[in-house]
């Protein structure tokens, strides 16, 4: 009898990883990605075959580690967040050029509408960058069979494959059919050492056979049959649908009949020829893609005078997810107004009753007052909600680890005060190499390391370097005597106050610890 689960679609992916007999898999915790790596490690199955999977320093050195676990011919995957992509791009274009072993499939989690991110970049570019196969599934169940084929096509061409999926796709729940789950690959490490290490002369050989594997991709996703057309109810308008958008498109079948014909896109790098052949038939084309409109592009390029529905001339969003709601013009649908009881209004998010943060930005908020020619640089964690009142006592917040480095940066310019807040897990992940720098030059900066002992804005992951941030500190070079552990508590607050002013006033890089576990670990 065939199983089936009820599964989110960080599920599906994380199941389909365990079926295809992984023996690894790495991440940094980011939604809309996290719960992958959590199914893993909660995986009796993974438990029972000793898969590997711990969470890594940050999303470059869980990608690395992935392309060791390949090396070696075993089957692995590393998940993470799209700007988590940023952090682990020059690992991710090099191994285009190294090329894998066993199947290394990386499951990027889009943020379109930016739920829980800075930006909504859409990840298929990285695909089309490094000129590897990409995958976009439109649903749960397509998300655990694409990953499942995905590791198949990465040993095909001995390169990685990127599966994407948005948050719609990773935090909802579906009824999902699984395959027979197939065995564990034996170890056998790569003896190719030319492949692997990239000195000019190699690199310029391996990339010669990336440009030449790359018409052969190319041409498997002309034929594949992840892009196909469907049948529609009234040939007017065309439909381009990739990903979610498929999905969302399928809201309004009627007995199974799309309104329009359709042309779905789920394998990349684009299918040139399909995408014109199908254009050509129509007058008028509706392009749905959650995020950028790269195919929106193409077709523009291709076709100038052609009527294009889509992201750039409208009548969709350029920026924002998709969703059924907001295709319904552009399928010439009545939009009917909900009923406003039903919508609730917004409530901006705020830190927990009992957050040790609060505690500390009583404490950088009273100083700011005191030093109002002063900057507070902090970073990405629960902590950037001390830019919302009643706290206001930070003034950026752009990408993992900035704080340091922007502080240091600013400090160079001649700002006084520059502080710098940043989490425990943030830390380790991306900022120790920016204090490295200013303990080089003598920064005159004073960092905070708000240590509430766990990565707590993803739920609660084990912050790797918790139990030894005096002594990485140290080990950086910051002088002991200017390195303090604070409680960031009421009764502490004048100590913490004072201590803060002493340590701003010094001509160097100071670090206040301020440690207190999150109240969610009670």
């Amino acid at each position: 009898m065939t199983e089936r689960k009820l599964l989110l679609g960080d599920e599906a992916v994380a199941q389909a990883a365990l079926d295809a007999g992984i023996g690894a898999a790495y991440s940094y915790p980011g939604t809309p990605s996290t719960e992958i790596m959590e199914y893993i490690m909660e995986s009796e199955e993974a438990d029972e075959r000793q898969v590997h999977r711990k969470w890594s320093s940050n999303e470059k050195t869980a990608y690395e580690a992935a392309l060791g676990h390949s090396y070696c011919g075993l089957r692995t995957m590393v998940s993470m967040k799209h700007v988590g992509l940023n952090v682990a791009a020059d690992p991710f274009v090099n191994s285009a050029i190294t090329g894998i072993d066993g199947g290394l499939v990386l499951i990027v989690a889009d943020d379109p509408s930016m739920h829980s991110s800075q930006n909504e970049q859409d990840s298929r570019f990285y695909g089309e960058f490094a000129g590897i196969p990409v995958l976009e599934p439109a649903d749960q169940q397509e998300a655990y069979d694409f990953t499942r084929n995905a590791f198949e096509i990465s040993e095909k061409f001995s390169l990685p494959v990127l599966v994407r999926i948005v948050t719609r796709i990773a935090h909802t729940r579906a009824d999902v059919k699984l395959a027979p789950p197939q065995p564990p690959a034996n170890f056998s490490p790569n003896r190719q050492h030319n492949r692997y290490t990239l000195i000019p002369l190699n690199a310029r050989k391996n990339y010669q056979l990336l440009t030449e594997k790359r018409e052969k991709i190319r041409a498997a996703a002309e034929s594949s049959r992840k892009n196909r057309r469907i049948a529609g109810r009234d040939s007017q308008l065309g439909i381009i649908a990739a990903g979610i958008g498929f999905g969302y498109l399928e809201e309004f079948a009627n007995n199974g009949e799309l309104p329009h014909p359709c042309l779905k896109i789920s394998r990349y790098p684009l299918p040139r020829q399909k995408l014109r052949d199908f254009s050509e038939r129509f007058e008028q084309l509706l392009i749905l893609e959650d995020g950028a409109p790269l195919i929106e592009q193409f077709l523009q390029d291709a076709y100038p005078r052609k009527k294009l529905l889509g992201r750039i001339q409208g009548p969709l969003s350029l920026t924002g997810e998709l969703t059924p709601e907001t295709i319904k013009p552009a399928l010439n649908l009545d939009n009917e107004e909900q009923d406003s009881q039903f919508q609730l209004p917004p409530r901006p998010p705020k830190l927990c009753p009992g957050c040790p943060h609060a505690d500390s930005f009583d404490v950088v908020k009273e100083f700011l007052e005191l030093n109002p020619k002063g900057r507070a640089f902090s970073d990405i964690g629960c902590y950037t909600l001390g830019y919302l009142a009643p706290y206001e006592a930070i003034h950026t917040c752009v990408d993992m680890g900035a704080s340091i480095t922007m502080a240091k940066g600013a400090a160079d310019a001649g700002l006084h005060p520059s502080l710098a807040l940043i989490g425990d897990s943030t830390f380790t992940h991306s900022g120790m190499t920016g204090l490295l720098d200013a303990v080089y030059e003598s920064t005159n900066i004073t960092v905070l390391i708000l240590d509430n002992r766990t990565t707590a804005m993803t739920g609660g992951q084990t912050s790797i370097g918790a139990d030894s941030l005096e002594d990485i500190c140290r080990g950086i070079g910051v002088s002991p005597e200017h390195i303090h552990l604070l409680k960031p508590l009421a009764t502490e607050k004048k100590k913490n106050l004072k201590l803060l002013v002493e340590e701003s006033n010094y001509d160097g890089v100071s670090v206040l610890i301020l440690r207190r576990a999150c109240i969610k670990l009670r």
